[in-house]
């Protein structure tokens, strides 16, 4: 977690100091190894990570420090610049092409020893290898969906088992993956249990939406606490960020008369309306459409918009409290090169009294006038098809979490959701990364789901429908023809969840089994340097994220 740029070098406490000692050693002795920080979001994992660095960088070492979010570069460069001065290097993917040449230039001949970036900056052609640093190591944003598909986390452990370095995966919610290997004993586990100077951590409150809808007249955007805090609040000049997970004013628009929804004509989604655009929008092709006035299958004038989004949110904030200063931080306004560092810091300065936004914000941001964060609306990452959905969901909530009372001022979140009894959110609650870890180990455990097996999403596209899933049904069919191992399962053919984008129709099948080796032997058999299938696109995700 990376704060706003000021920094003040501390001393370490007892715990960091144990930390410290740990990594130094390795260092000294050039001892491959993978240390877990498993530290509560403001327990200063930053600063082991700096006084690391600097130890490395006296032993004539190199180090890269990988973020998540391109969003939380420059507070993480201000962070470390303030330390290191001219020795810090930036690469992630919207830096101009003459800029990156110039700052892969300074890396190449050493004259830059420490490497900030974004999941590509695992590359860097840094000299001497000692330390790679891979912050909220849990995020998904550190596997490239793209060719090449790589995980940035499993890249940064590689490489520095190439050059006998040390690997620190620090998080407040370390993934199922490290947190279950670092217990099998195959990386160390180094706890953070406090934040510093002991401050505590903020009080969640959970608000059950359900009895916010019967006593409402309308859809509730906000309870009617969350209301009542952000008002107390920033009338007692504190600060307040508001987190929702989902861009747009509304998530779809339909017919009240006929039922119709209406949707993208070259994906399978529904259309998101964006009020400043005044359009409908398609989140995965950019397909665009003035919303319509009359049904377009019924000719209904009953079109109704429905869902909400950060938009929405905002909307509804000027509405509530219009002479708070209001900021929103999401793709779609943080478009422009350098808007998301203008915002920040006025934030920082106290000119915006409530920041609204997606994941952008849930995250790195330490300002000690933040005293109540508001998670909008819990479920959304909870109703995604997708086995890791209760991790995401308790891995995002702790962090926005994070976000309140990291000053002397202390701090409050509220949790709107429709399951308040769901297992992530209750862990959320009471701050216990243990319990959950406890449920959801056993949740995987019993389906046989990673960490307990590796698994290989194969996905085929084809223009035709029915061509795909007679391709699918081939490809099942010669897996099951060679597959010699009763370890590996093979799940499918079915329609992937979004079973059309850009035109092109999609099918899944995935590989389990204990040993990668084997899914990659079986794959070599049937598939070999062949990436079609009865004319489909077949495409190989090892171990997706």
């Amino acid at each position: 977690e990376f704060i706003d740029g000021s920094d003040k070098h501390l001393s370490p406490t007892q715990e960091q100091k144990h930390a410290l000692d740990s990594i130094k050693k390795c260092l000294d002795e050039k001892n491959h190894k993978v240390f877990l920080l498993h530290g509560v979001t403001g327990s200063g994992k930053t600063e082991v990570y700096l006084q690391s660095i600097a130890y490395a960088l006296e032993d004539g070492y190199s180090s890269i420090v990988l973020v998540p979010e391109i969003s939380l570069t420059p507070q993480t460069v201000a962070r470390f610049k303030a330390r290191f001065g001219d020795n810090i290097a930036v690469l992630h993917s919207r830096l101009l092409g003459s800029k990156r040449a110039s700052e892969w230039k300074r890396i190449s001949s050493g004259q830059a020893r420490i490497v900030v970036g974004a999941r590509s900056a695992i590359f860097a052609p840094v000299k001497n290898l000692g330390l790679v640093v891979v912050d909220e190591e849990y995020e998904t944003s550190y596997k490239q969906e793209d060719v090449p598909r790589y995980n940035a986390r499993e890249v940064a452990i590689k490489r520095a088992e190439i050059t006998g370095g040390v690997v620190i995966l620090g998080s407040a919610t370390p993934s199922l993956e490290s947190f279950y290997a670092a217990r099998q004993g195959r990386y160390e586990l180094i706890e953070l249990p406090e934040r510093i100077d002991s401050r505590l951590l903020p009080d969640v409150e959970i608000v059950d939406m359900r009895e916010e809808l019967t006593m409402a007249k309308r859809f509730p955007i906000l309870s009617r606490k969350l209301k009542i805090w952000i008002d107390k609040d920033i009338s007692e000049g504190k600060q307040v960020i508001l987190f929702l997970n989902r861009r747009g004013f509304s998530t779809f628009i339909s017919c009240r008369k006929c039922g119709h929804v209406l949707t993208c004509k070259r994906c399978n989604v529904s259309l998101t309306y964006h009020f400043h655009t005044r359009k409908l929008s398609c989140h995965h092709c950019n397909y665009k459409i003035p919303p319509p006035d009359l049904c377009p299958e019924c000719s209904s004038s009953y079109v109704r918009f429905w869902g909400i989004g950060t938009e929405k949110v905002e909307s509804e904030i000027h509405r509530l409290f219009p002479k708070a200063r209001i900021a929103r931080m999401d793709t779609d306004a943080m478009h422009k090169r350098g808007t998301h560092e203008k915002v920040l810091i006025k934030f920082k300065d106290h000119k915006i009294d409530i920041l609204i936004g997606t994941q952008m914000i849930a995250k790195g941001l330490d300002f000690p006038k933040v005293t109540l964060v508001g998670v909008v609306s819990a479920d959304t990452a909870l109703n995604l098809p997708d086995f890791r959905s209760g991790e995401r969901t308790f891995g995002l909530l702790t962090q926005v979490a994070g976000r309140a009372g990291r000053g002397d001022l202390g701090g409050r979140v509220i949790i709107q959701t429709y399951t308040p009894g769901h297992y992530a959110i209750q862990a959320a609650k009471n701050h216990d990364y243990n319990s959950f870890f406890g449920k959801e180990l056993s949740f995987r455990k019993e389906l046989n789901l990673p960490p307990f097996c590796h698994m290989v999403a194969l996905t085929l596209r084809d223009w035709r429908e029915e061509n795909v899933i007679k391709a699918a049904q081939s490809l099942r069919h010669r897996l099951e023809k060679e597959n010699q191992s009763e370890e590996i399962k093979i799940l499918g053919p079915a329609p992937a969840p979004i079973s059309r984008v850009r035109g092109t129709y999609r099918w899944n099948i995935f590989l389990k089994a204990d040993k990668i080796s084997h899914l990659i032997s079986l794959l070599e058999k049937v598939l070999g340097n062949r990436r079609r299938e009865k004319g489909a696109i077949v495409t190989v995700d090892v171990d997706p994220y």
